[in-house]
């Protein structure tokens, strides 16, 4: 997009570049993407996902052991950020990074690559995946394309615009598929913290405010919340929803992912609701090197994307074997595509079906 361009010192790439011309929807999907981008440009952002050292040493680990497939080879970084997968490429003997950034982070991402010695190697390029051209062909796509529930921000369609412009027929994504989990969970205290609160606050200031009550109880139960989920804290096994082959992925099948779930609860519990979580997997396909898997299971140790969660509006009581049943629907938002709506049809035994909506947006906790 034009005025992303502006004032920037990052190296412009021979690229067609073009203007947010086009019917309304188009300019308006722009609008939305340049607001997008802009967030990336809060430095905290890029901090708490350096931090997370599951995130960032699971994609180092997976680069290096990749590194005979790197090793003299074109790479392309799609929403390089500061450029840490870019020098990790490097790192593992690729020749030549092209570091795709939409956002003002290009520039930071360009003082990363001098920093580390590689500015003669990444050629950071400041603009969309979908709005520019390369001289070439890469040999390797690498990405951290992750959101909340996965699919959140949508970043997955520029991941495969990319490969099918520029990946060549024998290269390599990385990671290459990826997984979305859900299982049924308990979490009685936020009804407390949330919901019963309203009652209680008579009692600290003098003014009755229990009248509010419904109106949390439903606002607790519209968005998707993320949160750390304990492992102890699921009701059943959980139920594999759906694996995403990178190679072979077409944005239609982002379109809507409807998703069958069927659950045996552990015990007598308070089900609350539903927690999504993913994994992504990298592998180069070498001989005798397995395949690297990043968990953002409860599980495994806690990562930037927590768990997503989804509340019901009352707890529901549930026993050994007590079976939950249903579907799960994921969609982008329709005011907003980098944004998700998820509906959940379900079951509690013989139970009456029941659907519930939720929506992830800027506004989710």
């Amino acid at each position: 997009m034009c005025d992303l361009a502006e004032h920037n010192d990052v190296e412009e790439h021979p690229a067609k570049r073009h203007c947010p011309t086009g019917s309304p929807q188009e300019v308006k999907t722009n609008e939305m993407d340049a607001a997008y981008f802009k967030s990336y440009e809060d430095i905290g952002i890029h901090e708490d996902m350096i931090k997370d050292m599951v995130r960032t040493n699971s994609y180092r680990l997976a680069i290096l052991r990749a590194s005979e497939k790197l090793i003299g080879k074109v790479v392309l970084d799609v929403g390089a950020g500061t450029g840490v997968l870019s020098c990790f490429c490097i790192q593992a003997g690729a020749k030549k990074v092209y570091a795709i950034e939409a956002s003002s982070m290009a520039e930071q991402a360009k003082k990363v690559a001098e920093a580390n010695s590689a500015g003669g190697n990444i050629e950071v390029i400041r603009g969309r995946v979908e709005d520019i051209e390369l001289p070439e062909k890469v040999d390797v796509i690498v990405s951290e394309w992750m959101g909340h529930f996965l699919l959140y921000e949508s970043m997955l369609n520029s991941v495969i615009c990319a490969r099918d412009k520029w990946l060549k027929k024998d290269g390599i994504i990385l990671p290459s598929k990826a997984s979305l989990y859900l299982s049924p969970f308990m979490n009685e205290s936020i009804y407390e913290e949330r919901v019963e609160f309203w009652r209680s606050v008579k009692e600290s200031i003098g003014v009755d405010m229990s009248c509010i009550e419904p109106h949390a109880r439903k606002s607790l139960c519209r968005h998707v919340h993320v949160e750390e989920v304990g492992v102890c804290d699921l009701l059943a096994r959980p139920c594999h929803l759906r694996e995403l082959d990178l190679y072979t992925l077409t944005p239609s099948d982002l379109k809507c992912m409807k998703m069958p779930f069927k659950f045996m609860c552990y015990g007598r519990q308070a089900f609350c609701g539903f927690t999504s979580w993913f994994t992504v997997t990298f592998d180069a396909g070498i001989k005798g090197k397995e395949p690297l898997i990043l968990s953002t299971s409860p599980e495994k140790h806690v990562t930037h994307w927590r768990q997503s969660c989804m509340y019901l509006e009352y707890p529901v009581s549930v026993e050994q074997d007590t079976v939950i049943a249903g579907n799960i629907t994921l969609t982008p938002g329709e005011m907003n595509p980098r944004f998700l709506e998820i509906e959940v049809t379900f079951t509690v035994d013989e139970g009456s079906p029941v659907t519930r909506s939720y929506s992830m947006s800027d506004g989710s906790s």
